[in-house]
C-alpha cells in the first residue's frame, strides 16, 4: 500500500479561493506544471523561492508513492519587456546590449539557473521544455484557437479575442477580475495598435525587421506570444487535463489568466483542477525584483559577498529559512531573520546527529507514531511546512531527553523516530546534514561552485584562457574540478 493511500492531502485551490480534498485525476499518478524562468538573467532569490516551494511539493508527492510527472519550463522567447505586447524581447534585448547572439544569452543564464538550483539541493523536473522548441506545438494552437473563433489575424499578426471569449466563457475566473472593470480601467488605444480591444493579448507576433528571433508561420516571420507557450507545453505532456499548475502570485494575472483562456478556447475545458500560488519573497520589508533592483543574487548570499547582510549563510539556511513560512505568505528576508534560521537549523542537525547514539529501552514514555501522524497531518495541511518544522523541534528535544535519560523508547518506536526525521529533514524539505563545526566547509563549497558558475560563464563567452585560469589555479591548491554531463563537480585533495 502506497502512502497517498491513508494519507490526505488538503490544498489551497486558488481557482476556487479554498483548501480542497486532492484528488488527481489517475490514481497514484499526479501532473505538475509550473512555469519556469526566463532566461535574460540570472535568477534572483524571489525566483529561487518559488522553485523551492514547488521542489518541497514535489518531494512531498513522491514520498507519498506518487508517480509525478514534474513540467517545469524555460522560457527562451516571447516574453516582451514589462509582460506586455509591445516593447522588446527581454532576450532578444540583452543580446543587442552585449553584442552576442540570443541563445548565448540564453545559453549563459539557463547554466546558471541549474546551477543555483542545484546548489540548493533541488530535484530535477521529469521534463524542462523550451518555448524555441515548441514553435510547431504553439503555431498549431493559435490554428485550433482561429478555427474556433476566438483569435484574428490582422498585419501578421494574431491576437486572441477576449471579448468574444467571454461571451460564453469567464475571463477572469482564476483572478476574480471582471472584464468590464478591465475595460473601465484601460486607457484607449493611441492608434499605435492592430488590437480590435486593449484587453486582447497576442498569440503571434509579426517581428520587426530588426528583431532578431522569428519562426516562419502561417500569418508572418514572427514569434509566439508569452502566454501561448505554457498552454503548448503543459498540455502536450500532461494531456488536455491535467492536476496541479503552479507558479509565482505575480503570474496569476495576467500570465495565468490566459493560459485558461487559450485552452478553453482550444480545447473545450479548463485545464487545470487545481492551482497553486508560491508568495512574494520581500527584502527589509520591500519588493525583491528585477525592476526595482531590490534583488540580491544566491551567490552573493552564499559568499557573503554584499552590503546588506552581516555574514555568508549555508545554502541549507536559506532552504530552512524559507520552510519555517507558508508558501502563500510573503516572506521577508532579513538579516536577523536569517541569523534565527541558522541558529535554529544547527539546532535541529545537532539533534539529528545524536540519533545513532540513542540507546533503546524495554518499554517507551514518548507516543512516537502520534508524533509521527503530526508531521503527516502538517504537509497534509497544504504543505504547513512552518508547522512541520514545529514537530521536528519537538522531537529534537524528545532526542535530548532520551539522551539524558528523561524519556526512553523500544527499538521498534526508536526506528520510527529515525526513519521519521530523515525523511522529513532530508527527503521532503531537502535540506542537508551539515553541523556548526562544519559551516566552513560549506563555505568552500560555496565558493567553489561560484568560481564554477564564472568558469562556465568564461567558456560560454569562449574565454578559454580564463575558464583554463580557474581550473589550473583551483588545482594549484588542492580542488580538483571534474567536468561530466551533469554539470561540474570538484573534490578536495
Amino acid at each position: 500500500m502506497q502512502l497517498y493511500q491513508n494519507q490526505q492531502i488538503k490544498l489551497y485551490n486558488t481557482l476556487t479561493g479554498k483548501k480542497e480534498t486532492f484528488k488527481p485525476i489517475n490514481n497514484g499518478y499526479v501532473g505538475m506544471y509550473v512555469c519556469g524562468p526566463t532566461v535574460y538573467s540570472n535568477v534572483h532569490l524571489g525566483n529561487v523561492r518559488t522553485f523551492m516551494s514547488f521542489d518541497m511539493v514535489f518531494r512531498y508527492l513522491k514520498h507519498l508513492g506518487y508517480k509525478v510527472r514534474y513540467v517545469r519550463n524555460i522560457t527562451d522567447a516571447g516574453h516582451l519587456e514589462n509582460d506586455a505586447d509591445i516593447g522588446e524581447d527581454k532576450i532578444t534585448k540583452k543580446a543587442r546590449l552585449e553584442q552576442i547572439e540570443p541563445m548565448e544569452v540564453v545559453q549563459r543564464y539557463t547554466v546558471d539557473f541549474h546551477n543555483v538550483l542545484r546548489i540548493f539541493n533541488f530535484l530535477p523536473p521529469s521534463i524542462e521544455p523550451t518555448a524555441t522548441g515548441h514553435i510547431i506545438e504553439q503555431i498549431e494552437l493559435i490554428e485550433t484557437i482561429i478555427d474556433n473563433g476566438f483569435a484574428y489575424e490582422i498585419n501578421g499578426s494574431v491576437y486572441f479575442d477576449v471579448h468574444k471569449y467571454n461571451e460564453t466563457n469567464d475571463y477572469g475566473i482564476l483572478s476574480k477580475r471582471k472584464l468590464e472593470d478591465l475595460i473601465h480601467n484601460t486607457r484607449e488605444l493611441d492608434g499605435q495598435s492592430d488590437k480590435k480591444n486593449p484587453q486582447d493579448f497576442a498569440l503571434w507576433k509579426k517581428a520587426e525587421p530588426q528583431h532578431i528571433m522569428r519562426w516562419p508561420s502561417p500569418w508572418s516571420d514572427g514569434f509566439p506570444g508569452w502566454h501561448l507557450e505554457c498552454t503548448a507545453m503543459s498540455t502536450k505532456y500532461l494531456g488536455e487535463q491535467f492536476d496541479i499548475h503552479g507558479g509565482g502570485m505575480d503570474l496569476k494575472f495576467p500570465h495565468h489568466e490566459c493560459e485558461i483562456a487559450q485552452n478553453e478556447a482550444a480545447k473545450g475545458k479548463p485545464p487545470v483542477n487545481y492551482w497553486m500560488h508560491a508568495n512574494m519573497l520581500e527584502m527589509n520589508g520591500q519588493r525583491m525584483s528585477k525592476s526595482t533592483g531590490n534583488t540580491i543574487n544566491p551567490d552573493e548570499l552564499l559568499s557573503g559577498n554584499n552590503s546588506i547582510f552581516s555574514k555568508a549563510y549555508a545554502p541549507s539556511v536559506i532552504r530552512f529559512f524559507n520552510a519555517q513560512s507558508s508558501y502563500r505568505s510573503v516572506l521577508d528576508l532579513t538579516d536577523a531573520g536569517l541569523l534565527a534560521s541558522e541558529k535554529g537549523f544547527y539546532r535541529l542537525m545537532d539533534a539529528v546527529n545524536l540519533l545513532d547514539d540513542l540507546k533503546a529501552s524495554e518499554t517507551s514514555s514518548l507516543d512516537i507514531n502520534a508524533w509521527k501522524q503530526n508531521c503527516y497531518d502538517a504537509m497534509n495541511d497544504d504543505f504547513n511546512s512552518p508547522i512541520l518544522i514545529a514537530h521536528l523541534f519537538e522531537a529534537a528535544k524528545y532526542i535530548n531527553q532520551i539522551k539524558e535519560g528523561t524519556e526512553i523508547l523500544n527499538a521498534e518506536d526508536l526506528s520510527v523516530l529515525k526513519d521519521t526525521i530523515n525523511t522529513f529533514v532530508f527527503d521532503v524539505l531537502g535540506l542537508e546534514n551539515i553541523s556548526k563545526n562544519e559551516a566552513g566547509t560549506d563555505k568552500l563549497s560555496g565558493a567553489v561552485d561560484i568560481l564554477i558558475k564564472l568558469r562556465q560563464e568564461a567558456r560560454a563567452n569562449k574565454d578559454f584562457a580564463l575558464s583554463d585560469k580557474i581550473r589550473d589555479e583551483l588545482a594549484a591548491v588542492g580542488i580538483q574540478l571534474k567536468d561530466g554531463k551533469d554539470g561540474t563537480t570538484f573534490s578536495v585533495n
